[in-house]
Formats: structure tokens, sequence, C-alpha cells
């Protein structure tokens, strides 16, 4: 009985095949290829910022931003830190129904509802924590919530901590977060987690 994986005897196209050409074991045309494209980089731009020093307006060569002292401006719908957004009382908008939860693929977003005062508004949240160590940062809570009640335009891009609970921010800190300005630089202080000591 013939097997379903029997190899035809037919000759293998030698651009597809599995054994490599002396050339190509040795790598060595390869490497003066990366070699000659690097050097015309490096060259091409060491050209263009000597003429750009003397006073050649048009040659500018690639610029190297020095990251803690200088920032790129940031997209305006880029995905940040995620915040929670206030009533004009000041109370939580988020009515604790459950959809950024449901819908959070990293499962990082916990929530306990509980009855809230005014008969109006049916629950709200008593606990919100949301685990920044497992959040993919993908915003499908920000486009699940009806209330508009959690956004991700803080414009904070870097907050760490030593240990994993410290990554666990919750509803006090998510309300203390204010929206980016304009050009995308944060307004808030980074959230600094209880358990650091700087």
């Amino acid at each position: 009985m013939p097997t379903h994986y029997q190899t035809s005897r037919a000759e293998m196209d030698p651009r597809h095949s599995n054994k490599l050409s002396l050339r190509q074991r040795f790598y060595l045309i390869e490497v003066l290829v990366g070699l000659k494209l690097t050097g015309v980089r490096f060259f091409s731009n060491m050209w263009k910022h000597t003429l750009h020093m003397f006073g050649v307006k048009g040659a500018r060569g690639a610029v190297t931003i020095q990251y803690p002292d200088e920032r790129r401006p940031y997209a305006p719908r880029l995905r940040s830190l995620h915040r929670l957004v206030r009533r004009e009382d000041g109370s939580p908008r988020c009515v604790a129904c459950m959809m950024c939860e449901t819908v959070c693929p990293a499962h990082c977003i916990y929530i306990v509802a509980s009855e809230h005062p005014n008969p109006d508004i049916e629950k709200v949240p008593q606990r919100f924590d949301i685990d920044l160590g497992k959040c993919v940062f993908c915003g499908f809570c920000v486009e699940a919530c009806p209330e508009d009640a959690i956004r991700m335009d803080t414009g904070i891009l870097e907050f760490s901590s030593f240990s994993r609970r410290g990554m666990v921010y919750d509803m006090e800190t998510l309300l203390a977060l204010e929206p980016a300005r304009p050009d995308g630089a944060p307004t808030s202080p980074v959230p600094i987690p209880a358990d650091r000591r700087v």
C-alpha cells in the first residue's frame, strides 16, 4: 500500500535546494556585501555632515536623537498609559459594566462593582486595577467602554517597577492622571509605585 508521503524522483530546482554551495557556506560574499552597505551609509552621512558643517544648507545627514534629553514628537493617537476619567462631581465615570475586563485579551483588568448612592447610576467600581506587566496596550478596553471612562492618552511611556505588584495600578492612581498636551508630552508625573525606593 503506497503511503501519502512518498518522495518523488523528480529533480529539485537548484535555486531551492537545501544544499549550500561552497561560496554560500563560507558566507564571504554576503559579509562583504554587508560591509559595503554599511560603509556606503557611513561615508555618505559623514560627507553630508561635513558639507553641512561648512555651510551647505541642503546637505543634512542622519541625525541621532539623544533620547533622555531630546524626545521625538509622539503621534496624537499613540496609546500610552491608561487613565480613568472623572465626572463633573469628581467621581469616576466608570459604571463597572465589565466590558473592558471582558474584551481584554491579556486579562489584565480587574474590577469589583458596588452599588452607587445615586439611583440614576446603577453601579460604580469599588476596585479597578490594571496590571501593566500583562497589558499589551491594544486599546480594546478604550474602544469597548460605552461611557468613555478609560482612555490611553496620558503620553506616559516610561513606567517601571522593581516588583510585579508595583506594576498593578489601582483606581486612585488611574484617576490622578491627566491627558497629554497637544504635542504628546505628558502633563502628569510618572506614577511611582509604593514599593519603590528612590
